[in-house]
This record gives C-alpha cells, sequence and structure tokens, in this order.
C-alpha cells in the first residue's frame, strides 16, 4: 500500500515537473518573440511603443515565474492587452501633444537626415545623357548613355562590383547585339530591354547608381539621366546641413534644418517642442477669435441638448404614466423608432427634410405661414435645427430611463400629497422631479459630457457651418472644440498635424475630468438630498 501511494506521488511530482518545464518553454518563446518584436520597434525608433513591449514581457515573465506573483499569470493577458490598447495609446497621446509630429516631421532624425543626404543637383561641370534601360530576371540593371557630343557607353550599377562599370558599345562584346538607328543594343544577353513605359513606371530605377563611385550617373526623368552630386553636407558634430551650391547653413531648430532667413529642409523629423502646441492653442490670434464662441456655443449646446432630450422624455413618460391611457404600449413602440435607427442615417434625414429649398419642412412652412427659413446659412437657425435634430435623436432614451424611474417612486407618497390638497403641479414639482433626479442624475452629467464631444452630428449634419466671417481658420457657429480640432488638425489646409491636435486633446480631457469630478459631487449631493427626503 505504502509502495503504491509512494508510486502516485512520484508520478504526480514527474507530471508537476514536465508541466512546469513545458511552461518555462512556452514563457521562453513568448518572450523571445516579443522580445523580437521590441528588438524591430527600437530599429525603427518607435521608443514607447517599445517601452509597452518591454513592460508586457516584464508582466508575464514575474507572473509565472515569481511563485509570490503567480496570482497575477491569469490576468497577465488583460493586463497586456490593457497596456497596449488603452494605456499607451493615452500616454503616447499626451507625449504627441509636446512634439511636432505631424506632416513633414513624421519620421525619425536618422532617417530624415538620410531623406535630405538622398537629394542631389546637377553642378555645371555635371554631364547629361539620353538612356535607355536594360534589366535581368535578377533585377540587375545596365544603363545605355548617349552624351551631348553622341557618344554612348553603357553603365552597370555601382554596387555590381565588376571591373569595368562603365563599357563601350561594341557589338559582340559584352553579349551587345545589334544596334538601332540611335546606336543603342536592340538586346544584351541576360538582360531585356525596358520601353519608355515600362522603365518609368519602375520605381527602382530611380534610386540606383550608375558608373564610378565618385561620378555616379542617375536617372532623374523619363528623358534624362545626369551625373549628379549630392545637394547638402552633413556635419555631425555640428548637427549642420550645408547647401554645397552656395554654403548656406541650415540649424537643427526643433526637428527642422533651417537657415538664418528662415527657410526650411524638408523632411523635417518629429522632436519634443515643449509647450508650444498648448501656447500657440491659447494665445495665436487665428485660434484665439473663433474660440470663445465655439467653447460658448459648446456649452450652450450641451445644456440645451440635455434639457431639451430630458424634458421631452420626462413629458412623455408623465403622460403615459397615467394607468387609464389607453393604447399607450404601442404609441411608446412608435416613439422609440428614432432610437432604433442608426443616429447617421436619421441625421442625413434631417438635413434633406430641412433644406431650404426641397426639404419637407421649409415647403410646409411656406405653404402655411409664407416663411422659408435659412436653415444651413443663418447662424441662429443653423444652431436651433442642431438642437431640433439632437431632440429628436435623444428624447427615446430619456422616454425609456425616466419611465423606469417613475415606477419606482412610492404611490403612497402621492396619496399622502393628494390628501394634503396638493395640486397636480406641486406634486410633480415637489415629489416627482426630486426623487427623479436622484436616480437620474448621474446618467444627465453623463449625457452632457455625451453631448459636448456630440462629433458626428454636428459634422455629418452642416459641418460646422455657417462660417464665421472674422475667423481666421476654418471655424463655423455650429462648430463644437472637438470638431474645430478636427477642422483645424486634418482638413484646414495646414497638414495633418498630429502633434497640434493631441495638445488640444489632453485640454479637452482636462475639461471632461472636471465635468466628471463635478458629477461625482453633483450625484452625492443629490444622495444626500435622496436620504434627506
Amino acid at each position: 500500500m505504502e509502495n503504491r501511494k509512494s508510486t502516485s506521488s512520484s508520478i504526480k511530482k514527474m507530471i508537476s515537473s514536465v508541466s512546469s518545464i513545458f511552461i518555462y518553454i512556452i514563457i521562453v518563446a513568448v518572450d523571445l518573440v516579443l522580445g523580437y518584436l521590441t528588438y524591430q520597434l527600437i530599429v525603427l525608433d518607435y521608443i514607447p511603443l517599445a517601452i509597452v513591449f518591454c513592460l508586457i514581457i516584464l508582466l508575464i515573465t514575474v507572473s509565472f515565474l515569481i511563485p509570490k506573483l503567480r496570482h497575477l499569470k491569469w490576468m497577465s493577458i488583460g493586463l497586456s492587452a490593457w497596456l497596449l490598447f488603452s494605456i499607451f495609446p493615452i500616454l503616447f497621446t499626451i507625449y504627441n501633444g509636446f512634439t511636432n509630429y505631424g506632416d513633414g516631421h513624421l519620421i525619425s532624425k536618422a532617417l530624415a537626415i538620410q531623406q535630405i543626404n538622398k537629394q542631389k543637383y546637377l553642378p555645371e561641370s555635371g554631364k547629361s545623357y539620353e538612356w535607355i534601360a536594360y534589366r535581368s530576371e535578377t533585377n540587375d540593371y545596365l544603363l545605355w548613355l548617349k552624351d551631348t557630343d553622341g557618344q554612348t557607353s553603357i553603365a552597370r550599377t555601382t554596387e555590381s562590383g565588376a571591373d569595368d562599370l562603365i563599357f563601350e558599345v561594341v557589338p559582340g562584346e559584352n553579349g551587345i547585339g545589334e544596334l538601332d538607328d540611335d546606336g543603342a543594343p536592340k538586346t544584351i544577353e541576360g538582360y531585356t530591354r525596358l520601353n519608355k513605359i515600362t522603365a518609368s513606371t519602375d520605381e527602382n530605377l530611380t534610386n540606383i547608381l550608375f558608373g564610378e563611385a565618385d561620378q555616379t550617373i542617375q536617372v532623374r526623368s523619363p528623358s534624362e539621366a545626369a551625373e549628379l552630386v549630392p545637394l547638402y553636407e552633413f556635419d555631425p558634430e555640428t548637427d549642420v546641413f550645408t547647401d554645397v551650391r552656395n554654403g548656406k547653413e541650415y540649424f537643427d531648430i526643433e526637428g527642422t534644418w533651417t537657415s538664418v532667413d528662415g527657410k526650411e529642409l524638408i523632411p523635417g523629423y518629429s522632436d519634443v517642442i515643449g509647450f508650444r502646441n498648448f501656447v500657440d492653442f491659447a494665445t495665436s490670434p487665428g485660434l484665439r477669435g473663433p474660440l470663445v464662441t465655439i467653447v460658448s456655443w459648446n456649452f450652450m449646446f450641451a445644456t440645451f441638448s440635455l434639457f431639451l432630450t430630458f424634458s421631452m422624455g420626462l413629458l412623455i413618460s408623465v403622460i403615459y404614466n397615467d394607468p387609464g391611457f389607453k393604447g399607450k404600449k404601442i404609441l411608446q413602440s412608435l416613439l422609440l423608432i428614432p432610437y432604433t435607427i442608426p443616429s447617421l442615417i436619421t441625421i442625413l434625414i434631417w438635413r434633406g427634410m430641412l433644406n431650404p429649398n426641397l426639404g419637407i419642412v421649409n415647403r410646409v412652412l411656406e405653404a402655411v405661414i409664407g416663411i422659408s427659413p435659412d436653415w444651413f446659412n443663418n447662424r441662429y437657425l443653423a444652431q436651433i435645427a442642431i438642437l431640433i435634430v439632437n431632440m429628436w435623436l435623444g428624447y427615446p432614451y430619456w422616454m425609456l430611463v425616466t419611465s423606469g424611474a417613475l415606477q419606482s417612486i412610492p404611490q403612497d407618497i402621492y396619496e399622502a400629497a393628494e390628501v394634503d390638497g396638493a395640486t397636480g403641479w406641486q406634486r410633480f414639482w415637489r415629489i416627482t422631479l426630486p426623487l427623479l433626479l436622484v436616480s437620474v442624475g448621474p446618467l444627465m452629467i453623463s449625457s452632457f459630457i455625451f453631448n459636448f464631444n456630440n462629433f458626428n452630428l454636428i459634422y455629418a449634419f452642416i459641418n460646422g457651418g455657417p462660417p464665421i466671417p472674422t475667423a481666421m481658420t476654418q471655424a463655423g457657429y455650429t462648430d463644437i472644440i472637438i470638431s474645430y480640432v478636427y477642422n483645424l488638425a486634418f482638413a484646414s489646409g495646414r497638414g495633418i498635424q498630429y502633434g497640434y491636435a493631441s495638445a488640444i486633446s489632453v485640454v479637452l480631457f482636462i475639461l471632461i475630468a472636471i465635468m466628471a469630478l463635478i458629477q461625482f459631487r453633483f450625484t452625492n449631493m443629490w444622495e444626500e438630498v435622496g436620504e434627506n427626503a
């Protein structure tokens, strides 16, 4: 019996050991894969993402290998996803707010130097040629050249390693076949002659250097190849580019090599620029002008949207809360239809209905009372139209919420109020509304924050218009902050400005965080009201 127990214990220990070894092998394999991805990210200069991958490797390793932290192993995958998809975007957005990341500054400094060093020009002593390209099956190229004096030759690529990088065009030598009327070989053994269309669409051809290393020849147009030389010289010690044509120097200023007279080299690189994006947002006259109007409207839009949607939803709920109301289930179902249709479709339908010339709303108004409001070009009418559409979109939500909340109010309170002689309005104002706010108060703050950033409605319905005439940037009377930021960062013609957009997103985040704090403050207050009621 004891031998059996000993044997069983030995088997369990052996299975446990094999299982541990198997887990160690899997952990090492996962770490190696993630380590390789991290290395590639570092090579590509994606340092913030590489740091996140390092944290994920550390998390997975310690949660499986350190006994005291093994309770984390069941959460390691979820925590890794949380780091990668939640924390990293937030931190990366904050980081970008302090950089010039955007058009012209999308790459690292090393890549920017490499790109600028590739820029070349044709000096006065250089020669230009007519050319025809030949390509082998292994993508090795030859370039037939004809200079302005009519002399012809063939150049191999500089990296080919051949002794004769440029040789004469002699039929029967080097695989050259019969020549055409211009003196170009019709065939070269092992190569295919490229026609002009094929050659001009070959992405590799313009990047290849032909001929001697100190006198390279490069294709620069479908009709011309030339002895091009580098346009700029870079000094790594001083971090300065020098234009070899005129000696003008370009100094590194916040990710852009800039000369004394303000000329900039393209591309620049992504660099930390401190608080410049935030300062631009707060002080630039072009931004500050419409910003006051937009921020004011943003708060008005969120406030009126909340008030109108809540009021309409509550009104319908109170009406249908009467037990004697006939057919209320069918009517409530019909009133929920706006909630079941995708909001984008509803917005576009309303845009068509309010069209000043063809919309059904204006045609009816003109036929009945003789007016045709210009919903899209008048500032106040446009804002009213947006509030109407948003009320249509939002009232079903509040109808559902308040319908449930009304059922939770004890009926004996109303009966006591009736005995005391309270009117219907007094029962609503002093009983229904305060008790309702206790349960739906947090949802009202959430709705306010949602409408504060309701980009879809503003953009799809009217794209922020009508425009503000005095604004130096693309801004409209119905723009809210998030739509204004979108226009500034991506649609204003200044190019894509990720860094600037990130900075404004950080400002928005701070505003929303303040609103969230207010939400908690008011929520506690309403709870206290409820307890004292």
